[in-house]
Order: C-alpha cells, then sequence, then structure tokens
C-alpha cells in the first residue's frame, strides 16, 4: 500500500510544505489529498485520521503520523537510503536541533510573515520580533554552511529533513523581499532551484481559496500576474 499525505493549501500550509518537499525531494511514492483549511468538513476529516485536526497527516497503512517533524523523522527510519539526517554524528546532533528550534520557535516570524506563495514579491517592514527571528535564522543557516555545507548547496550539504523544516521560510524570505545575508542568500537560491518546489509553487498559484487571515495586504488580495508563454 502506497504512503498517503493529506495536506491544506499549497499556497498556505507552511506545515504541509515540509513533509511533501522532503518526499518529493527524495523520490518518495506518495499519493496526495490536499483540503482547504477553511472548509467547513476540515476538522471532522481530520480528526478522523490523526486525532489532532491539523495537518499534515502520513498514512502508511494502519500508522497514521502528523506533525511535520514527526512525519520526517517516520520517514528517515523507513527509508534510510534518502538520507534525510546527517551520516555523521555531530552533524546529525546539530541538524535534529535546528530542525526541532524551526517546529517550536519562530512565532513572531510566522505571524508577521505568512506563507503566501502566490502573493507577488513585494516588501513588507520587520518588527522588531520579526528582525530578532530572521536575525537567529540568517545565523543558524550561516553556522550550517559555513561547519557542515561542504558537500552541497544545503545546510548540511545535501538536502535533508533540516531543509525541509526551514522551507516554508525560504518561502517568507523570498515574498516579503526580506534582507538576508550572502550565505542566505545563496541558500534561498539553491533551494528554489529544487524541481519540486517548482511543482508545489505553480499548484499554489493556481489555488482559487483565499483565506483573510494570511494575506497581509488584505482587504487587498495580491497575487502574481499569470505565467505567458
Amino acid at each position: 500500500m502506497s504512503l498517503h499525505l493529506l495536506i491544506g493549501n499549497k499556497n498556505y500550509s507552511s506545515w504541509s510544505f515540509r513533509p511533501w518537499l522532503a518526499m518529493k525531494v527524495a523520490g518518495i511514492t506518495f499519493e496526495e489529498t490536499v483540503i482547504s483549511l477553511d472548509a467547513a468538513d476540515f476538522k471532522t476529516r481530520v480528526t478522523e485520521l490523526d486525532g489532532s485536526g491539523r495537518v499534515p497527516v502520513l498514512g502508511d497503512g494502519d500508522i497514521r503520523v502528523w506533525e511535520s517533524l514527526a512525519i520526517l523523522e517516520y520517514l528517515a527510519e523507513k527509508f534510510p537510503a534518502a538520507g534525510l539526517w546527517p551520516a555523521h554524528p555531530a552533524a546529525r546532533a546539530h541538524a535534529r536541533a535546528i530542525a526541532s528550534e524551526m517546529h517550536a520557535g519562530f512565532v513572531s516570524l510566522r505571524r508577521h510573515l505568512p506563507m503566501n506563495i502566490a502573493r507577488p514579491v513585494k516588501f513588507r517592514a520587520l518588527d522588531a520580533g520579526a528582525a530578532k527571528d530572521v536575525a537567529r535564522i540568517d545565523e543558524i543557516w550561516g553556522q550550517c554552511r559555513s561547519k557542515y555545507g561542504s558537500g552541497g548547496p544545503f545546510l548540511f550539504g545535501s538536502f535533508g529533513a533540516a531543509d525541509a523544516m526551514f522551507a516554508p521560510v525560504v518561502w517568507r524570505f523570498h515574498t516579503y523581499a526580506v534582507e538576508v545575508s550572502s550565505t542566505a542568500l545563496a541558500y534561498m537560491r539553491a533551494m528554489m532551484a529544487l524541481p519540486p518546489w517548482n511543482e508545489w509553487r505553480d499548484a499554489a498559484r493556481r489555488e482559487t481559496w483565499v483565506l483573510a487571515e494570511d494575506e497581509v495586504d488584505w482587504p487587498q488580495v495580491l497575487r502574481e500576474e499569470p505565467s505567458r508563454g
């Protein structure tokens, strides 16, 4: 039986993006179901699967795993050849630490700069909390690239679970034209060059759902012009 991933809107659901991207980059086959976060039956459908009423949810036969970091851990165990965590113990410990920090923290950034892939790139000034979060993330990325990134363009060289955890932040920094270091910018470019990244982006921009709480320009709903050619 194939894996099944239940996710929210691709335009807005940062938590859903993480395991989806990891599975795509790793070449793990799965089926997906997208449900809008504001759907009338959202809580009912999701709660039937995981009890928490939140996405993403990974189904593997009778097994249900929710929370993005837990899903990545499950995938790392099930598909060890995918190399979702670094092989070296020190690098692996560091990767897990920053992934956990991302999972539990940066609340100001999340609130001030919600993921909104369909929004055109447009600068938004940071408040004090978001600015502090940006500085910390830039520091994390710089440390990882300097100490562990010699084998490739990602945080620990090759793409892994830590990159998946920070993937929504890359979108936030891009969408709101956040100023970051040259190291962070190069890392962002490497992430955004991944073919699955473009697949998610294109699907997100085709969605017609609008969630006012994630539209910082509300009541305006800014959208990228449709691609031509």
